[in-house]
């Protein structure tokens, strides 16, 4: 037989399109051709297959070889199709047998050796060929990772040779067997937090219901510390959640870490990030930061000092959950429903209000220094907190026994989110103009205070409707059905840039 077809997968973004490997061969002048819009790396799997296969000891056909990837307007890219190539070679060359070849799907990377290494993405392929009723032959690297989609025939595999004795029925490759588990939580522990009563506060409502937050305050008052403690508060991840982490990081540079699975993510970008770097991009679209952030924490350290036209395309992924990148090319979807916690200075030099009142800024400084965060985006920040400096004595006294720890925390957090759960279906930071107006009802004080408070912050439609969300959050903390008018007074002083200008 002189043609075989081998079943394969592509990566654009987190998809996994099907790949056909149609492998033909002729009479002519010997040479390995590869068509079907093949990038670099896949144009040089025609070198490392046919050492893979004469180190292996199988015989390199001496004839015009012609290998199509089709789709033909799909670019592919990677060594992902090094094993699909060479199985075909084989299989037309008669090899193996081309009819054991059907019910598969292969993705792998092959040394010169015939070894195969690891490739990106094959959690949403292990997905898709599930989809297609058809068994996975991958990687051994990749094997864990591929097995976690449920009910998939995952084979993980060392060496070409393996590949082919499974082929032929020799030595059938053993169905993989996730060994994934939970690890604990490295998160660094709430109680660690001396004092900071009021941003403890905060970042509880902001677990609770999923809302974006913003720390001011002078350097060394514990906003970085607060932020990183936000995962472990966080509810626990659902097999859902974590499967949708686990696909962006199968198919980013980083790859997927089985230490890793069912950890919030917490993203923290330096500030001299570019705006390709945060929501993600390149020639081959490729996840950023609030991407890899997906279901977990994005923390913008300084934020004044993140370029403006890099802090803009965070409106729409905070408001959509999603980020769309487009080439000329190509075009690839990335899930992004991070958290958003941000820290900065309450002026230029970081001591406007510090008790040594070595600020020297004056009004209009700190008034430009604000201002390189854009409104709209403020305006989508719920929670705005101030983070004060501590007096020495608080500071230096020993650690109280009845400090509460994450997991305390985590206990009221879980119980406000499961209300939200069970009335809306979603996070309350997550609310329709509709919803809202259903779960968010007030009554005469209430709307009395809230009317007088827009007026006097001058605020806007969208920052009303967020005061609403964090005063729902707070009553589902208490456990309260409705909002009561010191629940939504809370929220309204979680706005302290609205309130400062």
């Amino acid at each position: 037989m002189s043609l075989a077809v081998v079943h394969s997968r592509a990566l654009t973004g987190i998809d996994a399109p099907a790949v056909t490997v149609e492998v033909h061969l002729s009479n002519g002048l010997p040479s390995l051709s590869i068509v079907g819009l093949p990038e670099t790396e896949v144009k040089e799997s025609r070198d490392r297959v046919r050492s893979a296969l004469l180190t292996s000891k199988f015989e390199f056909p001496t004839r015009r070889i012609t290998v199509n990837l089709a789709p033909a307007d799909l670019p592919k890219e990677g060594g992902r199709f090094d094993l699909p190539i060479a199985l075909g070679i084989l299989a037309a060359s008669g090899q193996i047998p081309a009819t054991a070849l059907a019910n598969h799907e292969f993705l792998g990377e092959l040394a010169l050796t015939g070894e195969l290494r690891p490739v990106r993405g094959t959690l949403t392929a292990a997905v898709q060929a599930h989809a297609a009723r058809r068994a996975l032959i991958l990687p051994h690297g990749n094997a864990d990772e591929a097995a976690l989609v449920a009910e998939s025939c995952i084979h993980g595999a060392s060496h070409l040779l393996a590949v082919t004795a499974h082929l032929h029925g020799m030595a059938p490759l053993p169905r993989h067997q996730p060994v994934m588990q939970e690890h604990p939580s490295d998160s660094p522990d709430l109680r660690e937090v001396r004092g900071q009563y009021r941003a403890r506060r905060a970042l509880e409502i902001a677990a609770a219901g999923g809302h974006s937050l913003l720390l001011i305050g002078p350097p060394g008052t514990g906003k970085t510390m607060l932020a990183r403690r936000l995962p472990g508060i966080l509810p626990r991840m659902t097999d859902r959640e974590a499967m949708e982490a686990a696909a962006v990081q199968s198919v980013s540079h980083q790859g997927f870490s089985s230490s890793r699975w069912k950890q919030r993510p917490f993203r923290a970008p330096h500030h001299t990030a570019s705006g390709v770097a945060l929501v993600g991009g390149g020639g081959t679209p490729m996840p950023g930061e609030i991407s890899l952030a997906h279901h977990g924490v994005l923390f913008l350290d300084e934020l004044p000092e993140f370029d403006r036209r890099v802090l803009e395309v965070l409106r729409e992924p905070l408001e959509s959950g999603a980020i769309t990148i487009s080439r000329a090319a190509r075009q690839a979807d990335f899930p992004a429903r991070f958290q958003l916690i941000a820290a900065m200075n309450p002026c230029p030099c970081g001591w406007l209000g510090d008790r040594s009142a070595r600020c020297r800024c004056t009004a209009d400084q700190v008034r430009n220094y604000r201002g390189r965060v854009s409104g709209p985006l403020l305006d989508r920040l719920d929670l705005h907190v101030e983070v004060p400096a501590m007096a020495q004595g608080e500071l230096l006294a020993p650690a109280a026994d009845n400090a509460e720890s994450s997991v305390m925390v985590r206990t009221r957090v879980e119980a406000a989110r499961e209300r939200q759960q069970v009335r809306s279906g979603m996070p309350n930071a997550r609310l329709e103009s509709k919803d809202v107006e259903r779960n968010c009802m007030l009554d005469t004080d209430s709307r009395q205070l809230l009317e007088q408070s827009l007026q006097k912050l001058a605020l806007s439609a969208r920052a009303a409707h967020r005061i609403l969300k964090v005063a729902r959050t707070i009553a589902d903390l208490a456990g309260s059905t409705d909002i009561d008018k010191m629940q939504l007074a809370e929220a309204i002083q979680f706005r302290t840039l609205d309130r400062t200008g």
